[in-house]
């Protein structure tokens, strides 16, 4: 039997074990995992893009686990009462190829994502960073600014989105934080006064467009940029001349130069491996004034190490349940006898 995880049980790991404690434990899995960056076999997420959006699978494995992922990114959905991105996954067993787990990977991305960026954070944003400008205050922004929060001390964000319901939302959300006397939070009327004399600077906007959310005279010097937003051909959301500035890591540098901000750049550019700064191989940011630059376009190692976390955390808590999505047969050669046992269980769709 595989294990199954529904949206339910993801939101029961999330009021039994905790929003910012997983986002923690989901950072240090994917970092375990990018130190083992050479164990992996990796490839660019295969995309298949409409006029409204874009589906794709992103597959990754090591030598004992297989893990994909179902998402998408549809920009116009709200407008349908869905949401832009959908997920969901699978982990397996690579030995025998059988489905060990099969996931909603909706909540479980804006998990991984925010944990990525803080993960990415401590190694190249300035020590003591306290203030955050956060552009774009949709689904994913809840997620970052509470990562940010626990994992780095950001205790001051200052927020801006064009849709100013979603920054009333993104403030409701996050109330029981600011009432606690833990998080300050700054209304902005436009990004320019969002970012500044903020230390880090996190873009996650979602119109596939190639946008131009900052601009480079909009950077000071010692700024940590956070770009979230441009994961597809076609949309970013960084003037190119910032990149020009910066020092640019990535995560798998083939498809970010297709999805990233890194698209609008020659072939020649030049890109910092995340992966090494955060082996000890490779410097991350070289001195306080520097810009640095998180190019993040969400790799499938991040969600491996996802699955693998919810994995094992809903079997210590004794959350979800199990689906037989293989049959189970006396004769491993005998399907037929399988696809025709007598009386089956009738079902109705719902």
């Amino acid at each position: 039997m595989t294990r199954y995880i529904d949206v339910h049980d993801m939101q029961a790991l999330v009021h039994l074990h905790g929003l910012a404690p997983m986002m923690s434990e989901m950072a240090q899995s994917i970092r375990e995992d990018f130190l083992r960056w050479d164990d992996f076999d990796k490839s660019p997420r295969t995309a298949n893009h409409s006029t409204n959006g874009v589906i794709e699978l992103m597959p990754v494995s090591d030598n004992a686990l297989y893990a994909f992922k179902y998402v998408n990114g549809h920009p116009k959905n709200p407008l349908q009462g869905l949401s832009t991105v959908m997920a969901f996954g699978v982990l397996a067993d690579v030995a025998t190829g059988y489905p060990e787990l099969l996931s909603e990977l909706t909540i479980t991305t804006a998990l991984r994502t925010a944990a990525t960026s803080a993960m990415a954070a401590k190694v190249l944003a300035r020590p003591n960073s306290q203030t955050m400008a956060l552009i774009g205050n949709g689904s994913q922004s809840e997620f970052q600014a509470i990562a940010f929060m626990t994992q780095l001390g950001i205790t001051t964000l200052r927020v801006f989105d064009v849709d100013a319901k979603a920054t009333d939302k993104l403030v409701a959300n996050l109330r029981p934080y600011t009432d606690a006397g833990k998080l300050h939070i700054v209304r902005c009327a436009t990004s320019r006064e969002a970012v500044r004399g903020a230390d880090i600077v996190t873009t996650v906007t979602a119109d596939k467009t190639n946008a131009t959310i900052l601009s480079a005279d909009m950077i000071e010097p010692g700024m940590h940029l956070n770009a979230v937003g441009g994961d597809c051909p076609g949309k970013t959301e960084l003037e190119a001349a910032i990149l020009q500035r910066a020092k640019v890591f990535v995560e798998f540098e083939p498809q970010t130069r297709v999805e990233g901000e890194l698209q609008q750049m020659p072939a020649g550019f030049e890109t910092h491996p995340l992966w090494k700064v955060l082996a000890g191989t490779a410097v991350g940011r070289d001195n306080a004034a520097q810009v640095t630059l998180f190019d993040s376009v969400g790799f499938a190692l991040e969600d491996l190490s996802a699955l693998r976390y919810v994995h094992a955390l809903s079997q210590k808590l004794g959350v979800g349940s199990t689906v037989q999505l293989v049959p189970e047969m006396a004769d491993p050669k005998d399907l037929f006898a399988c696809a025709t046992a007598a009386r089956p269980v009738l079902r109705k769709a719902a």
